[in-house]
């Protein structure tokens, strides 16, 4: 039953682990009619404050672009700015605590082509001003492969953004103006980023999804060198102190688990077991202070309910200390996204 949205998750349930563990998710979405996310092509600020209310401590979340809810007019290179307009009306709407008691999009991440180069800075001066109390910064994916089984997701697709002079010029304005990059690629491109971070060293880029692991299609069945390549990458980019990673993202179908087939979701005791190796391979090489739990949430959610995430996160971290856990959790999102709630 792959994908088998709400009242499939619902047959797995558990008790919350550690229900007071302030919690600061990083990265989430909303959208309207998003037919590529199936079931979840609809994700409201409603569904986000169903799962946040599922039992764990969720103080605050961070809203994460997602190419929806553009201006349906205008230069093209202000559209994105709309889905900056609506969330700060959901996360306004979110804050007067009618939904529950997390700040939901306490900090909002939009979208802009940092192709423009220095033609950028009206496009993010105009996302300022649409949420002039939670913009921080945005997304401008990369994600490029040359195998044609692989779908092309990025923005303004090609291959070598990063290493492009417009990308880079684009980024300098970032950088200038106190915004953050997130850094959203596959794992084979690590290294690429990891040059791009030592270019814009005062720049805070925020690598998504622990690196874009990939283990689908000719990244399948092939563990030991996949793993050995993203681990490789990844130590790159870690050895980078502007950069900071999230925790999280393996319910994507990409990174090679089947969680989402199952007839009854999975448990956070095999969950935890099976993301283990990965999660703890990031907080060795960051440390817990450039590492935070995210729940990329829905696309994660294809795969597995909030509340068994979250407490999967819990069961992993068990042999960090309470000062570590405190910030994987919560403070490192908090600091990084300037947030105080």
């Amino acid at each position: 039953m792959p994908f088998g949205g709400n009242d499939w998750l619902a047959l797995t349930q558990e008790t919350t682990l550690e229900s007071d563990l302030p919690i600061c998710d990083p990265h989430h979405h909303f959208y309207f009619r998003r037919l590529d996310r199936i079931p979840y092509h609809n994700y409201h600020i409603e569904d986000l404050y169903g799962d946040l209310n599922s039992g764990h401590n969720v103080v605050s979340t961070v809203f994460v672009e997602a190419r929806a809810m553009y201006r349906p007019d205008g230069p093209e290179e202000m559209r994105p700015v709309g889905e900056v307009e609506f969330v700060q009306g959901m996360a306004a709407a979110g804050a007067n605590g009618l939904y529950g008691t997390a700040r939901a999009a306490a900090a909002i991440v939009g979208h802009a082509n940092l192709n423009l180069r220095e033609r950028v800075e009206p496009v993010l001066q105009a996302l300022q001003a649409a949420s002039p109390n939670r913009f921080r910064g945005i997304r401008h994916s990369v994600t490029w492969d040359p195998h044609p089984d692989i779908e092309n997701t990025s923005a303004h697709q090609a291959q070598g953004q990063l290493a492009s002079d417009a990308f880079r010029a684009g980024a300098q304005v970032l950088s200038r103006m106190g915004l953050s990059l997130e850094g959203w690629l596959n794992h084979p491109q690590l290294a690429e980023l990891a040059d791009f971070a030592k270019a814009v060293p005062d720049l805070t880029i925020i690598l998504n999804h622990v690196g874009g692991l990939m283990r689908i299609g000719p990244y399948a069945n092939r563990d030991d060198e996949v793993l050995a390549e993203w681990r490789s990458g990844l130590a790159a980019v870690a050895a980078c102190p502007n950069v900071v990673v999230k925790l999280g993202g393996l319910g994507m179908p990409r990174a090679g688990f089947d969680w989402h087939t199952r007839d009854i979701p999975v448990g956070s005791e095999e969950l935890a077991a099976d993301i283990a190796p990965i999660m703890n391979y990031c907080i060795d090489q960051f440390g817990p202070d450039r590492c935070m739990f995210e729940s990329n949430f829905p696309p994660d959610k294809m795969s597995f309910s909030y509340n068994v995430m979250y407490n999967a996160f819990k069961r992993l971290s068990q042999s960090y200390s309470t000062t570590e856990r405190a910030a994987m959790f919560h403070d490192t999102a908090a600091r990084v996204y300037r947030i105080d709630v």
